[in-house]
């Protein structure tokens, strides 16, 4: 999805993004955005880890 914006719409984004919330705020936004994403990583490979171990698991159960 965001592979598909390119750089000219990340500098749109950017420019009103500046604008509504002045350049003030901005770096706070962008740390509050960061830790976001950070943590949805995070859980998105914990989630993807643990369904891992269960199919091991299942499949080990199965074999004996």
């Amino acid at each position: 999805m965001l592979s598909n914006i390119g750089v000219p719409g990340l500098i749109i984004i950017l420019v009103i993004t500046l604008i509504i919330f002045g350049p003030k705020k901005l770096p706070e936004i962008g740390s509050a955005f960061g830790k976001t994403l950070s943590e949805f990583k995070r859980t998105t490979s914990n989630i993807m880890d643990d369904e891992d171990d269960s199919t091991k698991s299942n499949k080990s159960r199965s074999e004996v």
